[in-house]
């Protein structure tokens, strides 16, 4: 019976060791790569379709250049750009040897809080954005607040103090009524949007929303094209009975 040989473990630990020996080399190469400027951040590349968000973004990471690109702290930067008024979400991407990248998706605007002389541009989720010096220039549907709320940029507004406003105004197209739609009247659990031409879209709450916008469009539709003057209010609070008032004269 030939006799077992002695070491026999020895072959099997050598690739063992090898491959200890790689990550351990890969390891102190990756921490030596981290604090030299090999990878230095030399360009910082924001990809957003605002030219004022890109600028926003790119001055919030100016302090970013220089520092290795081993190094940044994507979760941290993320942070600080969703902190900023304008943006939504931001994604990174490091692009070696030196660049890193950023995709921003910028908050939408809905609405104009108006509270006394002070004006505000509010987001699609009940954001401020950011505080506006000339309201006359701007197109959106205005929503008035007490002087006793309060208003600050880069807060999201209560429900019933505009939030619920926003997510209203947010799925209708610029043209999607006759007029488009110039005010807004928000309660606790009502929510009226004034178009135009003096007509009241009475919504109730923010359930079924979508259809209760279908519903007073068609209903707006149909009454355009039977000839009828201007409406006094379409009542889709229940959207199975939606209500069309007396025409205003």
């Amino acid at each position: 019976m030939a006799k077992p040989r002695r070491g026999g473990a020895l072959p099997l630990l050598r690739p063992v060791a090898v491959g200890a020996a790689i990550a351990a080399f890969v390891l102190v190469a990756w921490f030596v790569a981290r604090d030299t400027s090999v990878f230095a951040v030399r360009t910082i590349d924001v990809h957003s379709g605002s030219p004022r968000v890109k600028a926003e973004v790119e001055h919030a990471l100016s302090s970013e250049l220089g520092r290795s690109l081993l190094a940044v702290d994507e979760g941290a930067l993320t942070r600080r750009l969703e902190a900023l008024p304008d943006v939504l979400s931001a994604k990174f991407q490091r692009s070696f040897p030196n660049t890193l990248e950023v995709t921003v998706h910028a908050e939408r605007a809905v609405m104009l809080v108006r509270q006394g002389s002070a004006s505000w541009v509010v987001s699609a989720r009940g954001r401020v954005m950011r505080k506006v010096d000339n309201p006359r220039r701007s197109r959106l549907p205005r929503l008035w607040l007490a002087k006793k709320i309060q208003v600050a940029t880069g807060e999201t507004l209560p429900l019933d103090q505009g939030r619920m406003a926003a997510a209203a105004v947010a799925p209708i197209a610029r043209r999607a009524y006759p007029g488009g739609v110039r005010t807004i009247v928000s309660g606790k659990e009502t929510l009226t949007l004034v178009l135009g031409k003096g007509t009241e879209l009475r919504l109730g709450d923010l359930g079924d929303l979508r259809l209760k916008l279908a519903i007073a469009r068609k209903i707006l539709h149909v009454a355009a094209t039977n000839g009828d003057t201007t409406p006094a209010y379409v009542d889709v609070s229940v959207p199975e009975r939606p209500v069309l008032a007396a025409t205003q004269p």
